[in-house]
């Protein structure tokens, strides 16, 4: 039986505005990592970052919507209506029969830090009643709900950077009970002093002040990772009703999907890799294929040395009995860590590589650590994609595992 069909990609990140925009940027290998700007980051250990520079919400976002939300939930919206163009999908006359799955791992950063400064310097008074819902982690759920008539069940899921595939596992859920529509993925917007102080006590980001230096996954250089906002909403299908509504086109099929968790410490990394590689495991198990049918596996990229290592742990633990090493790949070495959005934007890309058969590299990878059974790919590489596992960890022990495969059943 087939699993979900991913029809429509929405991209708001770093790297540009719309799928093909972003997959631009892959390819040629353009970084999307500089200097913060809109406040001095300088007394928070921390200068570089991923913004996105060429984002213009007002034309995605009406004005009365603009004042009640945060710029989260701006790039959520603008993801959604640019998903839902690309697959050509118009909203059915059964408003229950499309829902919105949205991952966060922030909220409304910006609208809180306004609130608060408000707060501190006029008093309660000043606080607005919109930042009741504004800063929420559904906010952006709801509001695509409501804007776009929406009624399906819907929800938020919060596991940080695991959060964007674990989205796409709870719509697999919601379309086995009878909703044959879904928007899945997520944004984020944590670049403000208030969201930058938050990830800064982690102690997993780069104090780097050169962006070629800044984020360098799996190399012995590594220091840790930059942040970065925006992600991904793709729209998935059941495929029959995509059939229904005359669905041009289908990046891929959902095929299988696994979560666990670490059960080991709310802030440190489990010593060992072994509840990421039983994710892996399950998502494989789920899909009905093995380690010999993998491609290419788009990886957390954690990008401190100690993570960098557990993850290529449970590649090996995994991939490492195959008669050749498994590709692996960062994407998110060129648009920084965007948590929720993050994992959701790695899943657009490798549908887009998926297309196109070809491997985007990882950034600034001069000085590769060891990895035994895995081929780290280093630049662009014209290579067959038709599985794909996509592999994402959140803060305090959230591992997640989706595979993705080339869909063979036709539209007809």
């Amino acid at each position: 039986m087939s699993g979900l069909l991913v029809t429509g990609l929405g991209v708001v990140a770093p790297t540009g505005i719309g799928a093909e925009a972003h997959w631009a940027a892959l390819l040629d290998e353009r970084p999307a990592i500089g200097p913060i700007t809109g406040f001095d980051a300088e007394r928070y250990g921390v200068t570089l970052a991923a913004q996105i520079r060429d984002f213009d919400p007002g034309e995605h976002v009406s004005t009365q919507l603009m004042v009640q939300t945060d710029r989260w939930t701006w790039t959520s919206l603008a993801a959604a209506t640019l998903a839902a163009a690309d697959a050509g999908y118009q909203a059915p006359e059964d408003a229950y029969a499309t829902s919105v799955f949205l991952a966060s791992g922030s909220g409304g950063n910006e609208f809180s830090q306004h609130e608060i400064q408000g707060l501190w310097a006029k008093g309660p008074k000043s606080v607005g009643a919109y930042q009741s819902i504004a800063w929420f982690y559904a906010a952006s759920t709801g509001q695509i709900s409501i804007r776009d008539g929406y009624k399906g069940p819907s929800g938020v899921v919060v596991s940080e950077g695991a959060g964007g595939l674990d989205s796409i596992g709870w719509a697999r859920r919601v379309a086995r009970r009878g909703t044959p529509a879904v928007l899945v993925g997520g944004t984020e917007a944590g670049i403000c002093p208030y969201a930058l102080l938050c990830q800064a006590t982690s102690g997993r980001l780069s104090t780097a002040t050169r962006p070629e230096e800044a984020y360098r996954p799996f190399d012995r250089r590594a220091d840790g990772h930059v942040i970065g906002e925006g992600g991904a909403i793709l729209l998935v299908e059941e495929p029959s009703a995509a059939r229904a509504r005359g669905a041009e086109k289908v990046y891929g099929e959902v095929a299988g999907y696994g979560a666990t968790h670490d059960a080991y410490h709310s802030e440190d990394p489990a010593p060992d890799a072994t509840q990421y590689a039983r994710a892996i495991r399950l998502s494989l198990a789920d899909a009905g294929v093995g380690p010999d049918d993998v491609d290419l596996v788009v990886a957390d990229a954690a990008g401190t040395p100690e993570l960098d290592a557990l993850e290529l742990q449970a590649f090996a633990a995994v991939f490492g009995d195959r008669t050749t090493p498994v590709p692996v790949t960062a994407p998110s070495s060129w648009t920084g860590r965007l948590m929720a959005g993050g994992s959701a934007l790695n899943v657009a890309t490798a549908l887009l590589a998926m297309r196109d058969g070809i491997v985007p590299g990882i950034a600034f990878l001069d000085d590769p650590v060891d990895a035994p059974g895995v081929d780290l790919v280093r630049h662009p590489r014209v290579q067959d994609v038709s599985t794909v596992v996509v592999v994402a960890r959140g803060f305090g022990g959230f591992n997640s595992s989706i595979v993705l495969r080339r869909y063979a059943g036709g539209m007809s």
